[in-house]
């Protein structure tokens, strides 16, 4: 194909990219955002049918296409050229493969942010928990193709034979309690734990923000740390803790103010010079409660949260609060099994960080016009489908 005729073809699918019903990229993600964001990373392109814009489009499409196959993409953009008067491409995908190992890492990751950012701007006093945006942490892990590469840079379990498992990758994910969008997301090897992890994701945190998260991610060097940031945690107790009774200042039914000493030696994952920067002891509040479900044993739950103001943050907005710490499993759910990122194709650790971050992507797309949607109709935006919304939007695609 010539330079005119590319420039026609490219020029019809990019119309196609912004216009289209089910993507909400002419709002959130214009073809002028895009190029703006590859002048600011100083990438130059040559004039291909597969330019950035263009395989972004089509990488987006696959990932949210029940068939992720790069033929099932190439064939989307040979369908949509059909009855345009250009010449159509091959149904080879080794252009395509190539277009998506040229595309930066970091331009995607870019605009997963600069779309999670815009979508959580829209959040307003209704969407609020006592006044405040709360953010959920969480880890898990994905599979991708057992390749030499794969294996190298993310190696199976040690407790797995060689040739009898595959290559894991462990995320760490920071998700918006208000939209259920995906704020940041870290990515290390399959032994890194959590607290690891969020500590990463720590910086994306905006002062005034509320973290929650499960027992992992109770240490005191991360309340400190998120404290510092001018924002709170409420976290389940870690059950290295013991819950003592007699100590503490009682202000409500089983919820008290307690003071937590430094520990005594430098926890792993912490430097002997961050160790040191930590103060003598935390006040704290401590929060237990009792669960009883017929037929089962009676569970005890303790929180602890650096929310001291029991007027403004009573016992119950706190227990109400926690149990919405579930929603980071669905939101992980809905990634992993509705859209499919739980197990991944690409074969090198390059295109496996592309792959996650362009689910992400999609993820947080589809949360647009959830989001849009529910707002417009009176319908709380968390109500609705992710899998029906993913089905209008694909459905929608001209």
């Amino acid at each position: 194909m010539n330079t005119p005729i590319i420039s026609k073809s490219v020029k019809i699918l990019k119309q196609k990219f912004t216009h289209s019903l089910g993507l909400p990229i002419h709002q959130l993600l214009p073809s002028e955002v895009i190029q703006e964001e590859l002048a600011q990373l100083n990438i130059k392109y040559r004039q291909r049918l597969f330019d950035p814009i263009c395989t972004l489009w089509a990488f987006l499409s696959q990932v949210l296409d029940v068939d992720k196959s790069c033929h099932n993409a190439v064939s989307r953009v040979i369908a949509y050229l059909v009855g345009s008067g250009v010449e159509l491409p091959s149904t080879d995908t080794s252009a395509y493969c190539q277009a998506r190992q040229r595309l930066p890492e970091e331009l995607i990751q870019k605009l997963f942010g600069k779309v999670a950012v815009g979508l959580e701007s829209q959040v307003n006093e209704t969407h609020l928990w006592c006044g405040r945006k709360v953010k959920v942490i969480d880890g898990s892990t994905v599979s991708m193709p057992d390749t030499p590469d794969n294996q190298n840079e993310y190696p199976q379990p040690s407790s797995q034979k060689i040739g009898c498992g595959f290559p894991l990758a462990k995320i760490g994910a920071l998700f918006s309690i208000a939209t259920g969008a995906a704020v940041a997301l870290a990515i290390d090897v399959f032994n890194t734990h959590d607290i690891q992890l969020a500590r990463r994701l720590y910086e994306f945190l905006s002062p005034g923000d509320v973290l929650l998260g499960d027992r992992a991610f109770c240490a005191y060097a991360d309340i400190f740390q998120i404290k510092s940031l001018g924002g709170d945690a409420v976290f389940r107790k870690h059950q290295g803790r013991q819950t003592q009774m007699r100590r503490g200042k009682i202000v409500g039914s089983c919820d008290k103010i307690v003071t937590w000493s430094k520990p005594k030696k430098c926890p792993q994952g912490l430097s002997q010079e961050e160790f040191n920067s930590l103060p003598n002891t935390l006040i704290v509040r401590e929060i237990y409660f009792y669960i009883f479900i017929p037929g089962f044993r009676t569970e005890q739950v303790s929180l602890i949260t650096t929310l001291l103001d029991t007027k403004a943050y009573s016992t119950l907005d706190i227990m109400s609060l926690y149990e919405k710490r579930w929603d980071v499993e669905v939101d992980l759910k809905h990634l992993k099994t509705t859209l499919g990122m739980d197990i991944l194709r690409s074969k090198t650790p390059a295109m496996v960080r592309k792959e996650i971050w362009a689910f992400l992507l999609a993820y947080n797309l589809l949360r647009t016009l959830m989001w849009s949607a529910g707002n417009s109709y009176g319908v709380s935006p968390l109500r609705l489908s992710l899998q029906g919304t993913r089905q209008h939007f694909d459905n929608f695609i001209p």
